[in-house]
């Protein structure tokens, strides 16, 4: 079984019956790395001893850990999640060298399930962007289409899963990071509801709209990977005491009597042809299978990405006010003896931070500061509670809504990078489900005449999750383009 055929489930049933061994499992997809990711830079790092040696200690507990769900399954983290000693930089040059001294709490439960961490991938600096062009580090490439952009800001994450480098990435998702990049790159991509997962290390971006979860090849590793980082956590009262259901009991699913609403009016301009053909086409074969498929009403949606500059930048300006100089990361050197401590902070934030990283700080500075407080942030937070209402009074007669990922399929690396507002409309219908705290997922919805993948999104109710795989699994076992792989070849 060559690693582009690899799901987790089927990796961790081969290794728990010995069929495989983790060892061989790493170090096969590590060749992979070593052998494509030269094209795409989907990894800023790659775990190789440290995967290899965790994969040995998975082989030799083989027998008591079999019933691991994720049992020597390669996974990927984004760049801005916690990884004890091993390089943890959010794209920025602010935290180059940084090595956290713990572990995020995902990263832990991922270890306690079994997998086996090969590396971290590339994102646009502190989660902020939606190409992967504005990492420290470089752009990461389509697998698709090289001159394109994965999506971001886990557009590495993306990558590697699509180029099969890793069967499962961890991500975020403050307002589309990992459904818009599942989109553009052909995988699933899953963003919990707000609570489901513990944010504990996660360097945080907009803490009121932050996630974590997964980027799979299939909805049923998805599922899997859910079920291994949900539930409560100590170190994160943000976390729900919410229940996680075993979502892989409710697969394969079934769509029968299932009610799907669709927001006509926001589809009515700005999106490009082929995803209205590939999300109408998405929702006829989910009406052949016994869904039913409604016009839902929310007015209130046309606000969604102003009112998420708002929120998302103000909220940013307090988190990244951390990064001094003075504890850890980048501090910026004096040559003048009589400059002071204020003066080290201005230069440290100016070298260390970038150019869309400086313009969201700036923007919720504003948005926070005396005068402009009560005009702008608290009347986007007023906004986003009549999001949020609308949401509530569509899901009082449907089971899920449905929209395209993206209003177009992924465009040219360089095409909108000194365009930040014609980049900023393209979460239109991501947004949302993060300022409401709504689950989402996006789905493989076919290729453009010009082979690029396009993506599917469904919003669900709070922590109904679960309703969202089931429909997700039935467009996945049932679409035409269920075996389609983008041309990356070792």
């Amino acid at each position: 079984m060559a690693p582009g055929a690899w799901t987790a489930t089927g990796i961790r049933a081969a290794v728990a019956a010995g069929d495989l061994s983790a060892r061989e499992v790493c170090a096969r997809c590590l060749d992979r790395i070593a052998a494509v990711d030269g094209r795409l830079h989907a990894f800023t790092t790659v775990l190789e001893d440290a995967a290899l040696a965790r994969a040995e200690e998975v082989d030799a507990h083989r027998g008591a850990w079999r019933d691991r769900p994720l049992l020597g399954v390669p996974v990927a983290v984004k760049d801005i999640i916690c990884t004890r000693g091993a390089p943890t930089t959010a794209g920025s040059r602010i935290l180059a060298g940084y090595r956290p001294p713990y572990d995020a709490t995902v990263v832990t439960r991922l270890l306690d399930a079994g997998a086996v961490i090969v590396g971290k991938t590339n994102c646009d600096e502190f989660a902020m962007g939606s190409s992967t062009e504005h990492s420290a580090y470089g752009p990461t490439r389509n697998p698709w289409a090289p001159d394109r952009i994965p999506g971001g800001s886990s557009g590495g994450a993306a990558a590697a899963v699509a180029a099969a480098l890793a069967p499962v990435s961890i991500a975020t998702d403050t307002g589309g990071s990992i459904r818009q990049p599942a989109a553009f790159c052909g995988v699933v991509g899953l963003k919990p509801t707000y609570g489901r997962v513990s944010r504990y290390g996660l360097l945080a971006f907009a803490s009121s709209l932050d996630q974590i979860g997964p980027l799979t090849r299939t909805v049923e590793d998805a599922a899997a990977v859910l079920q291994v980082l949900a539930g409560p956590d100590p170190r994160d009262a943000t976390t729900a005491e919410e229940p996680a259901p075993a979502m892989a009991d409710l697969l394969p699913g079934n769509v029968g009597g299932t009610r799907i609403g669709v927001p006509r009016a926001a589809l009515a301009a700005g999106v490009d042809a082929e995803v209205l053909d590939a999300f109408n086409a998405a929702l006829a074969l989910l009406a052949e299978r016994g869904a039913e498929v409604c016009d839902v009403d929310l007015p209130h949606m046309q606000y969604a990405v102003p009112v998420y500059y708002l929120v998302a930048p103000a909220e940013a300006s307090s988190n990244l006010a951390r990064y001094d100089g003075v504890r850890y990361g980048h501090r910026a050197a004096l040559h003048d003896a009589a400059a002071g401590v204020p003066e080290m902070y201005a230069r440290t934030r100016s070298e260390g931070f970038g150019a869309e990283v400086k313009r969201r700080i700036m923007l919720g500075t504003y948005a926070l500061s005396a005068g402009y407080y009560d005009a702008y942030y608290v009347h986007a937070q007023r906004v986003r509670s009549l999001i949020r209402s609308d949401y509530d009074a569509a899901f009082a007669g449907v089971d899920a809504i449905a929209m395209p990922t993206t209003p177009t399929p992924a465009f040219r690396i360089g095409e909108r990078i000194d365009d930040p507002l014609a980049m900023y409309l393209g979460d239109v219908f991501t947004v949302s489900s993060n300022l409401t705290g709504l689950p989402a997922i996006s789905l493989p919805a076919g290729l453009t005449r010009a082979r690029l993948p396009l993506g599917f999104q469904l919003i669900g109710r709070p922590f109904d999750e679960a309703t969202l795989l089931r429909i997700g699994d039935v467009l996945e076992r049932d679409a035409p383009w269920r075996d389609e792989r983008p041309p990356v070849s070792a």
